[in-house]
């Protein structure tokens, strides 16, 4: 494909799922299909609601304006005019939220290798279907798209999974060119001069896909003095996640387990807010850490760097950071743990 024609497929992609989220494409093939898979999903893997489908799509939409399009192809239009030796690149995907691994995706095929995907077993028809939309639009696609539980006959591999399972990658994908990701986790810095507002946009960093995002917020660094009644205040709306009841399990364990062992925390009825050094937080808890002044704040977030997937702040005050209420949507250039995945592409 051409320049012009991956960047016209990548538009129709998104002017497709922009029509489809709002309600203008009911009457297609594949905007019926889609809808199926979306009630589907739910029934494969209960935190696939169709509300965080519906929001994963959303912000693939988000990714695939013209301006954001244009702006990420601009940044390798050199090495993409170069003719291409196609590969075949393996990608095992992740599945803690819907759609996740759908920027690898994008990202082998606009470079112009060829796509043999395992995706997870909870997220396989949604991602599947992603690709033959792919192919519809771009029918010389249809023999570089492909999906397989067992990845043979490949040239290079991204893999994204937990730390246990990136050693086994290591171990049986190592002799590959690869990209391999761990666990990674968001954080954000309170200043204590926020609004409700504020804290309730940072309520959806918190909240959205039940907080199983490596972009959700898992722990707060908050100043030494800070108090959360107006943070509990701020984050009232989302307390409807309790109905649900995967999280209101984990919820109802989480506190049960910090009561046995006499853990001090504290507690609103649907977030369990506990002191803790750790980046990762399990599902309805989240872990905040108080710091003294900015260089201590600096000090505890390069000590946790390789960990981080991305830091929020109020107004991207931080260097690096994430405005509140953002983090579920980033730019196509923003590469989860830094690794710049059309760069290691074009590089093969």
């Amino acid at each position: 494909m051409t320049i012009e024609q991956r960047r016209t497929l990548l538009l129709r992609t998104g002017d497709f799922l922009t029509q489809f989220v709002n309600g203008n494409l009911y009457g297609d093939k594949y905007s019926i299909e889609l809808l199926d898979l979306i009630e589907k999903a739910s029934t494969i893997n209960p935190f696939f609601t169709v509300n965080d489908v519906m929001q994963s799509l959303r912000s693939i939409a988000f990714c695939l304006r013209e301006s954001e399009v244009d702006t990420w192809l601009n940044n390798y239009k050199e090495e993409l005019e170069k003719p291409v030796n196609p590969k075949n690149i393996g990608v095992i995907m992740a599945g803690n939220i819907p759609l996740v691994g759908w920027h690898d995706l994008i990202c082998v095929i606009i470079s112009g290798h060829n796509f043999i995907g395992k995706p997870s077993s909870d997220d396989a028809n949604l991602t599947q279907f992603l690709g033959r939309l792919l192919i519809e639009l771009e029918p010389s696609l249809k023999d570089k798209i492909q999906f397989s539980e067992r990845l043979t006959d490949i040239d290079a591999i991204i893999a994204t999974g937990s730390n246990n399972s990136a050693r086994y990658f290591n171990s049986y994908f190592g002799k590959y060119p690869n990209i391999i990701r761990k666990n990674r986790n968001s954080v954000a810095i309170i200043k204590g001069e926020e609004t409700a507002e504020d804290l309730n946009n940072l309520g959806k960093d918190i909240f959205q896909y039940f907080g199983l995002g490596c972009r959700n917020v898992s722990k707060l660094y908050v100043p030494k003095d800070y108090v959360f009644n107006f943070f509990f205040e701020s984050i009232e709306s989302f307390n409807k996640i309790i109905d649900h009841h995967k999280y209101a399990n984990n919820y109802t364990y989480n506190r049960t387990i910090f009561l046995m062992k006499q853990v001090v925390f504290l507690d609103n009825g649907f977030l369990l807010v506990k002191e803790d050094n750790s980046l990762t937080s399990p599902i309805s808890v989240i872990h905040y850490e108080r710091y003294e002044n900015e260089n201590h704040l600096n000090e505890l977030i390069k000590k946790e760097a390789e960990n981080i997937q991305c830091i929020i702040s109020k107004n991207k005050t931080y260097p690096g950071s994430i405005d509140f209420g953002f983090s579920q949507f980033p730019h196509l250039w923003e590469y989860a743990d830094g690794i710049d995945t059309m760069k290691f592409l074009l590089g093969l």
